[in-house]
């Protein structure tokens, strides 16, 4: 950096050492806020990023006269991982690992969503099996998403009930999720060409069972929040977003809905064979916080209707495509460890086929080629439209990786969801958005 774009925009104080000038350079959001509000009864305060009210590592800034906001400013950047660049120096498989830890509460759509760019550029598509394994697992995954927005939006109002209701009801979603991937979290179980494994055993009564206990559960929500006073005072009329301001934003998800457009991926271009269901696609014109609440939870019933639906539509047949070049590591068995690969396949891939050893090998370390093109591929995540663009100049790992991340997106419609109101308004407009720091900082 050089000593003139030290000193430009917001001049750096110097000292001279033994080791040379040394400059202290602060960051310019902080001072020039702190400048344009200089002389007016007004205070600057920053809430965040160490707070349990700001959904995670998000800093903001707000200017307030009295209690009321009267302009406020997101700055993020805390938590950022370079995901999309680490992709380009993995192959494509390797690169579900990574993108598996963007939206940390919804990782089964990035994963989704980058496989299915992948095979678009691949020019292959996934067994009917394996979609619908993808479709039953994404719906499992947005239940367990929208209940931590419920947990963590009810704690951060003062209902601490809501939020031991919700993680209860998420440690049922995580268990299956644990039983049908191996994991609760950061599964990367969604490969191109299809899934890692088939179903384990016995997943019907499983997840027959979940649904369940979920049926059971979710009515404790209305009991507990839809009708409740105090829920609705804070939450009524909180966090305005009309249609053309979502529009105009870029907005999409349960803000774009509970603003009154029916705007679905999984209706409006469908993936996955999402055609094939038979789910609607709740909607409000309200277009505030408690229309956003209703909504979210009108999606969980929603959810399960499709995950029912899966368990009696899922088909026989691989969960991987036949193409031996492509389906990496489908066809492993599992030792009984649950983790390393089982014995007899290990003996046969070591001391019956040669071939198959190097193909392995290869397959592995070197990963397949993609030919030359780019490919988006969007899908429904609970937060919104995410989408993977992945750019391949024809070798075995992407050239450029971008994932349009609807958190980042949705974050923009903070200010004017909060300016105008008070300053415990914005603690409920920001759960509203539900925004996954990891997202939006990559």
């Amino acid at each position: 950096m050089t000593t003139e774009s030290l000193t430009g925009a917001y001049p750096a104080e110097s000292r001279d050492t033994t080791e040379g000038r040394i400059f202290t350079v602060t960051g310019g959001d902080w001072d020039e806020f702190l400048d344009e509000t200089g002389g007016e009864e007004r205070v600057v305060i920053n809430l965040g990023p160490q707070h349990p009210s700001t959904h995670g590592v998000l800093r903001l800034v707000l200017e307030l006269e009295g209690e009321t906001v009267t302009k406020a400013r997101s700055v993020i950047g805390y938590l950022h991982t370079g995901i999309e660049k680490n992709c380009e120096y993995r192959t494509w498989t390797q690169g579900v690992t990574f993108v598996t830890r963007m939206d940390y509460l919804a990782p089964l759509f990035t994963e989704t969503s980058y496989c299915l760019a992948v095979e678009k550029l691949l020019g292959i598509e996934a067994p009917k099996r394996a979609q619908t394994f993808r479709v039953m697992l994404m719906e499992l995954n947005r239940i367990s998403s929208h209940l931590v927005f419920l947990a963590t939006g009810a704690m951060e109002l003062g209902a601490t009930t809501g939020m031991t209701y919700g993680f209860r009801e998420r440690e049922e979603v995580l268990h299956l999720l644990e039983f049908l991937t191996g994991l609760r979290m950061n599964h990367a179980f969604v490969r191109p060409g299809g899934v890692a494994q088939d179903l384990p055993e016995g997943w019907q009564d499983k997840v027959r069972e979940f649904i369940k206990v979920m049926d059971s559960r979710l009515p404790d929500y209305d009991k507990l929040f839809t009708g409740q006073p105090i829920w609705k005072q804070r939450l009524k009329d909180v966090g305005y977003l009309p249609l053309d301001g979502a529009l105009q934003l870029g907005v999409t998800g349960p803000l774009l809905r509970a603003a009154g457009l029916p705007w679905d991926l999984r209706k409006v271009e469908p993936y996955c064979g999402y055609e094939e269901f038979d789910f609607e696609v709740p909607t409000s014109n309200d277009g505030d916080c408690y229309a956003r609440y209703l909504l979210r939870v009108q999606e969980m019933h929603q959810s399960l209707k499709i995950i029912r639906q899966c368990v009696d539509k899922m088909e026989s047949g691989p969960h991987m495509v036949e193409d031996a070049k492509i389906a990496w590591p489908s066809k492993l068995s599992i030792g009984a460890d649950g983790m390393g690969n089982s014995l007899e396949h290990v003996r046969k891939i070591m001391g019956q086929s040669m071939e198959s050893l190097i193909h392995h090998f290869k397959l592995v370390t070197e990963g397949f080629d993609v030919p030359p093109g780019q490919a988006y591929a969007p899908v429904e995540s609970p937060r919104g439209e995410l989408g993977a663009h992945l750019v391949s100049d024809g070798g075995t790992r992407p050239m450029r990786v971008h994932v349009r991340e609807p958190s980042f997106v949705n974050l923009q419609a903070m200010p004017a969801m909060c300016e105008g109101g008070l300053v415990a308004d914005v603690i409920a407009a920001v759960a509203s958005i539900d925004p996954v720091m990891g997202g939006v900082d990559r």
